[in-house]
């Protein structure tokens, strides 16, 4: 490449995703591609942690005879009702190795997808369409069930009683803090008071256990010059560049689904004029896109502000406050990741 000029804009970008390509996106992320139930260490010194693998694997056998139903008389199958687990944790305990694990385990048709993923499947299809969408499947992962937004929990609650009345059975993680992890079960009789509906069918599964990834996070890397960013961004095939304002008006262009065939392709992204942000909206359209870019392992490269600074204290102590938190970890990475040149692994 010779040149800015020829460097291509997220802006430029206008992605359309399909019902199918929706549904054929709800798989678990690269990161736990290869993940199963074998490769999970657990520690030993954290005996929830053996006891956790071994609640998933009969959570799976569990889901595989449900869906099968209860045979009657003249070779008819009655339909019996999906049984639920939960994984309750802090970061780094290995939850979402062990829920993509569950989804690798059972056969059959499947869904994974996090909280967010979920709402915006309710809103592209209907909440009545996506029950009748999922009613035939096996297993449904929740990876991060969110408990800050009322709204959006009820709406699941209800999605999750009606496919599990329909014989679907439901894995979900939970987005602890670890400063809440003394509480005892503090998460766990939240997600069970918000789908009280459901309480009756999950089991509670808890793991204890320091973050294996608890190395601190990496301090925000010194932002580059505008010109610097450019010049980068030009050395790159299928690198793409934009400025923050601009970027952030294009994501309200379109669903948060789209996002990810938004980042298609792309190798690394460039990015300039970074400022902290004082909407809520902007700043939650931000965070889908960093979920979607660290799922890709797509490295980050930006001037302006530095990264660990966009999200205001207002917003850090208000009720998205796990998600900012998550957002800044994942940009903090995916950053590293473009001082290095490399991809997330």
């Amino acid at each position: 490449m010779h040149g800015s000029s020829e460097v291509g804009h997220l802006v430029d970008r206008h992605p359309s995703v399909t019902p199918e390509r929706l549904i054929a996106q709800l798989i678990p992320p690269p990161t736990f591609a290869e993940v199963s139930f074998d490769t999970y260490r657990p520690d030993p010194a954290e005996p929830s942690q053996a006891e956790a693998v071994r609640a998933c694997r009969e959570f799976c056998d569990q889901a595989q005879a449900r869906r099968a139903g209860k045979k009657r008389l003249f070779g008819k199958r009655d339909v019996l009702p999906g049984v639920g687990v939960y994984l309750d944790g802090g970061f780094g305990v290995g939850k979402t190795h062990l829920l993509a694990s569950s989804y690798y385990a059972v056969s059959g048709q499947k869904a994974f997808a996090t909280f967010g993923e979920l709402t915006q499947l309710a809103g592209v299809f209907g909440f009545t369409e996506c029950i009748d969408l999922l009613a035939d499947y096996v297993l449904v992962c929740i990876d991060e069930f969110e408990l800050d937004d009322p709204g959006n929990t009820t709406l699941i609650s209800r999605l999750l009683s009606a496919i599990v009345e329909r014989g679907v059975s439901v894995a979900a993680t939970s987005n602890t803090l670890p400063e809440q992890l003394g509480e005892g079960r503090f998460a766990a009789q939240d997600f069970l008071r918000e789908i009280h509906t459901l309480a009756s069918i999950f089991t509670t599964v808890r793991i204890e256990g320091p973050d294996y990834r608890h190395r601190g996070l990496p301090p925000a890397p010194e932002p580059l010059s505008d010109g610097e960013v450019a010049d980068r961004a030009a050395a790159v095939p299928d690198a793409t560049l934009d400025d923050f304002d601009a970027l952030c008006t294009h994501l309200a262009t379109m669903h948060p689904s789209r996002y990810l065939t938004l980042i298609e392709g792309v190798s690394q992204v460039y990015i300039t004029g970074v400022h902290p942000i004082d909407d809520q909206n902007v700043a939650l359209r931000l965070v889908s896109l960093t979920d979607r870019l660290y799922d890709a392992g797509i490295p980050v490269v930006a001037s302006g502000a530095k990264l660990d600074t966009i999200f205001s204290e207002e917003m850090l102590n208000g009720g998205f406050r796990k998600k900012y938190l998550r957002a800044t970890s994942r940009l903090l990475a995916l950053t590293a990741a473009g001082q290095t040149g490399r991809a997330i692994t």
